[in-house]
């Protein structure tokens, strides 16, 4: 009976341990299902936040894409209005530039040595038990040596003063020749536009057209726009006669807008209707003429032109023929007068353009165009005529790449003789200089390249400095250096200046606002 009592009892504690261990395993899965669950709820809620975050940055690049069409029409849009807060006549006078010389920096040599005192070189009395043992002797003696010493130093100083002084008068000769010169170039150049504003004044063809040209060159139009015209004066008649490049139909987007599609995942673009195009474009033009006679009519405060004839013409290619074309799209003819009592603000351009009897292209797109109010070339062919590109024209700064050679070597010159050198005579870009200041100076060889310079070049430039006797030399291109060159330099006492450094160099120390363009012109 006991024993099975005791069998009973370990089976039903098996009983027990199983179901424990039944409860316990349900119970992990059931925490890993909902772990899991859990997970891919979070899972779920990334994947639709990665979503929504995606689909706002694409709905953004089409705002962000639309506002750029939006501004573009609106640049194009106040072409006209845009100009009409600008004045654009041009004081001649504000071209002058200030007869000013940067002052003489004598730097270092302009700083005297103090001159050796003898309180520096006596030595000491002798005092107590140093006297009585003959000290006395000893002083005498030590008196006689640093006396020696002293005159020693103090003519040392007074050679080495002599030499500054030589040194610093030859420098301020120096800044005194680059004075006058750089002087001289300002006059000359303030005498020419006297001579200019002098020629404007008395109708002379050739400045009319100048002036003119600096006054279309002024106005700001969008960055695609040519900007390239022809003038003409004739000034028995006072007539202005402008052929003006105007820019294709292209500048207008094509787009009309943009948006985000979920679906495709894509941006997606809605055409500009065509005649839409064709208005804008038709606006575009007259906009164009209306603000070329606008800018040359206020300008003109001597009374110059008496009439503007005006041809706004297009380069660009026949799509039907695959031809270049030059069709002429606007022409107006009006005078001073009469178009300085419209009122641009508040006027429609076709319709201004149409109460001007100008004549304008009913389907500019198209590039259909009209007949011109002068023929340029039979208009003009007596009188002083010239082509303006303003884009290509606009820097006047002078271009180190395309100044005679003479005026380039002369740049170079003055730049190192205001930096303190003394110049000798140029021999193909080549000069011998002389730096005077004490210790660090001595020869120096400089080359000035108009280009990039080559290994052999640099190689060759390094002898001549061994050769002279140079302490340095100093190696100029505007085009830079060959990769190489580093190399072959290296441990040698040459200096590398490229385009940067020079135009630098050129505006710290010359005054000199330069650039290095190449000039398609020569």
């Amino acid at each position: 009976m006991q024993r099975a009592q005791a069998t009973q009892a370990a089976a039903d504690q098996r009983g027990n341990t199983a179901a424990a261990q039944q409860r316990q395993l349900i119970r992990r899965n059931a925490d890993l299902a909902i772990a899991a669950a859990q997970q891919a709820a979070a899972d779920a809620d990334r994947r639709r936040e990665h979503r929504r975050l995606y689909a706002e940055a694409r709905t953004a690049d089409a705002a962000a894409a639309n506002a750029d069409l939006r501004a573009r029409l609106t640049d194009l849009d106040t072409l006209l209005l845009s100009t009409l807060d600008v004045d654009d006549h041009i004081d001649l006078d504000r071209f002058k530039k200030p007869i000013k010389v940067q002052p003489f920096d004598p730097g270092p040599l302009g700083r005297p040595v103090p001159e050796p005192s003898w309180p520096s070189y006596e030595p000491p009395e002798p005092r107590g038990v140093g006297k009585i043992l003959g000290g006395e002797r000893l002083h005498a003696q030590q008196v006689a040596a640093a006396r020696r010493a002293f005159e020693q130093a103090k003519a040392q100083w007074a050679e080495r003063e002599q030499r500054r002084e030589r040194q610093l008068a030859a420098r301020h000769a120096q800044y005194e020749d680059y004075k006058q010169r750089h002087e001289a170039k300002l006059l000359a150049y303030n005498a020419e536009v006297d001579r200019f504003a002098k020629a404007f004044a008395s109708a002379d063809p050739e400045s009319v057209v100048e002036y003119f040209a600096m006054v279309l060159g002024n106005s700001v139009y969008p960055d695609d726009f040519p900007q390239h015209f022809r003038l003409a004066y004739l000034p028995k008649q006072q007539h202005l006669l402008i052929e003006y490049h105007l820019p294709p139909v292209e500048v207008i987007p094509v787009i009309k807008d943009y948006r985000y599609d979920r679906v495709r995942d894509d941006l997606l673009a809605s055409p500009r209707d065509e005649n839409e195009i064709r208005r804008r474009y038709a606006e575009i033009i007259a906009m164009v003429a209306l603000r070329t006679v606008h800018e040359v009519v206020e300008a003109d405060r001597g009374g110059l032109v008496g009439k503007v004839l005006f041809n706004g013409i297009v380069d660009t290619i026949d799509r039907r023929t695959g031809q270049f074309v030059r069709p002429c799209l606007v022409s107006v003819a009006t005078d001073r007068d009469t178009f300085a009592a419209i009122k641009l603000r508040r006027v429609d351009p076709v319709a201004c353009l149409k109460h001007l009897q100008g004549d304008l292209s009913g389907t500019p797109d198209q590039l259909d165009g009209v007949r011109p109010v002068l023929e340029f070339d039979r208009e003009s062919d007596n009188d002083f005529t010239q082509e303006f590109n303003v884009l290509r024209d606009i820097d006047e700064r002078p271009n180190l790449v395309s100044m005679p050679a003479a005026e380039w070597e002369q740049t170079i010159a003055d730049l190192f003789c205001a930096m303190g050198l003394s110049m000798g005579t140029a021999k193909d870009g080549r000069w011998l200089a002389s730096d005077p200041r004490p210790l660090f100076g001595g020869p120096v060889v400089i080359h000035a390249v108009r280009g990039q310079v080559d290994v052999a070049t640099a190689s060759a430039v390094a002898a001549e400095v061994i050769e002279a006797g140079a302490t340095k030399g100093i190696l100029v291109a505007t085009d830079g250096f060959h990769p190489a060159i580093q190399d072959e330099l290296t441990g040698r006492p040459i200096e590398l200046l490229d385009g940067p450094a020079l135009l630098n160099l050129l505006a710290e120390h010359a005054g000199i606002k330069a650039r290095i363009e190449s000039d398609d012109r020569s």
